[in-house]
Parts: C-alpha cells; sequence; structure tokens
C-alpha cells in the first residue's frame, strides 16, 4: 500500500513536475533540496509506502522519523512548481512502478503535463568538470534545451536509467505528460553525495525554468544534508542484511541494489 496524505491543496498555474529523489551521488536530492530551501517552497503532501524499507529512524536520540517522500509547491510569474524530495527510493521493482504511478496521477490533477527528473551517472572516475546528460521523451526538448548546459548524448553512455528517475518520464508519457532527465556525471563509488555534480545540475536547472538562486550556501546545504542522507544509507544497509539474515529476501551482488536515478 502506498499513501498520499494531503496536507493542503494549492491552486497551481501549469504547474512543471521536478523531482529530487535520492541516488547515486543523492544529486536530484541536493539540487531539489537547495531549491526548495532557497526559495521558501512550501510542503503540501507526503507519501508513506510500505516499499520503503521497513524501519523509523531515531534522531535527537528519541525523536522518530518515519521514511516518505514530500512535495513542495512554489509559485511562479507564467508557472507554478511541484518539487518532489525524499529520503529513499522503493526496496523492490514492483514498488518503483506502483510508487510512480501514483505519484504521477497524484501530480496530474494539479494539472502537471511536463516532467524533469534529475539524477546521477555514475562514470566510475572523479570528475573534476562533471557534465549534465539529457534524456527526453520528445525532441523538442533538444532544440528548447541546447543552450543549458545539457548533452543530449545520453545513450552513448548509457543504456537505461534506472529507479524513479526513469520511470517517471517513461510512465509519465504513458500518461500524456511529456518531459527530460538531467544526469550528473559522478563516481558512483563509494555512493557519496557529489557537490560538484549537483551545482552544474542546478546551472543547467536554472538556465532552463529561469530560476533564480544564490550559489553561495550550496557546500554548506550539501553538508548538512549528508549527515541525514548517509544516515538513511546506513540504516538502510543494516536493514538489507536483516533482511537477508532472516531469508525473507536474499541480497544479490552489490551493482543490483545500486542504481543511477
Amino acid at each position: 500500500m502506498t499513501v498520499i496524505k494531503v496536507l493542503n491543496k494549492p491552486k497551481l498555474k501549469n504547474p512543471l513536475f521536478i523531482e529530487g529523489l535520492p541516488g547515486v551521488g543523492n544529486i536530484g536530492r541536493v539540487a531539489v533540496g537547495y531549491i526548495i530551501e532557497e526559495l521558501g517552497a512550501k510542503k503540501f503532501a507526503e507519501l508513506y509506502s510500505k516499499h520503503f524499507f521497513p524501519f523509523v529512524m531515531l534522531y535527537e536520540d528519541y525523536r522518530i522519523h518515519l521514511l516518505k517522500n514530500q512535495f513542495y509547491y512554489l509559485k511562479g510569474k507564467k508557472r507554478d512548481i511541484i518539487f518532489l524530495v525524499g529520503d529513499c527510493q522503493s526496496l523492490s521493482p514492483e514498488g518503483h512502478y506502483e510508487i510512480a504511478n501514483e505519484i504521477l496521477d497524484f501530480v496530474k490533477k494539479f494539472g502537471v503535463k511536463e516532467i524533469c527528473t534529475i539524477g546521477g551517472l555514475a562514470t566510475g572516475e572523479i570528475e573534476d568538470k562533471p557534465s549534465v546528460l539529457g534524456a527526453v521523451t520528445d525532441e523538442k526538448y533538444i532544440k528548447k534545451y541546447k543552450n543549458c548546459g545539457v548533452e543530449f548524448d545520453a545513450g552513448k553512455k548509457v543504456g537505461y536509467i534506472v529507479g524513479a528517475t526513469g520511470l517517471f518520464l517513461g510512465l509519465g508519457k504513458e500518461k500524456g505528460m511529456d518531459g527530460i532527465c538531467l544526469l550528473g556525471e559522478t563516481s558512483g563509488f563509494p555512493i557519496v553525495t557529489d557537490p560538484k555534480a549537483a551545482e552544474v545540475v542546478l546551472d543547467s536547472l536554472m538556465k532552463m525554468f529561469h530560476i533564480k538562486i544564490d550559489m553561495s550556501k550550496l557546500e554548506k546545504r550539501v553538508k548538512e544534508m549528508e549527515k541525514f542522507i548517509q544516515k538513511v544509507e546506513d540504516l538502510q544497509k543494516k536493514a538489507l542484511l536483516q533482511i537477508s539474515k532472516e531469508g525473507k529476501a536474499p541480497v544479490k551482488d552489490k551493482e543490483e541494489l545500486r542504481y543511477i536515478g
């Protein structure tokens, strides 16, 4: 079961949907989280799912935190934006499909027709000057965003996009939504937050959607986010090990537990 708890229902004008969930380099999570903080986007819904890891986090030594995804909105002059950030993605392939469909159906009710997803592309090397690679549902986006620092040759470097970053576009297309995926190049080993890749993706986002934000606080915000994200990842690894010991689900090759999105 996947549940979306609506806190309030904003009236939005031709909203753009931007996804930034944790993944390789945590690029989407950092980039979208930074925009939300800097521009004061307002939370209006939360998503909980049985497909997330089966634990609650304890912080400040006693407070409980249930893993969730969160929806924020930002009012703009010409159009509004819905942002999605969260603590994690699904534990299972079935969960990815269920959650992605629930989210797409939810944002479609607000009039979303265009999607932008953000993820990381593991290159296996430390990137001093990471590139932003793009994949689209329609060629019109190549012409539209060709001067925004995006290289539209992702297919030459990766044959597929795993997780929410790819599924939102694929399933969204079936529901009448077009969109673009931005992949920031990152080492991918170990899986740690990559502020350089997040910065170049943010730069492209600002050009594409005419968003103006102060980038001077990015390094500080990355350090703040990294502590929480790392704690979630550590707990997920422990949970996977525990699940495998109990015989409920085998932990296969580590590569199968990693995803681009």
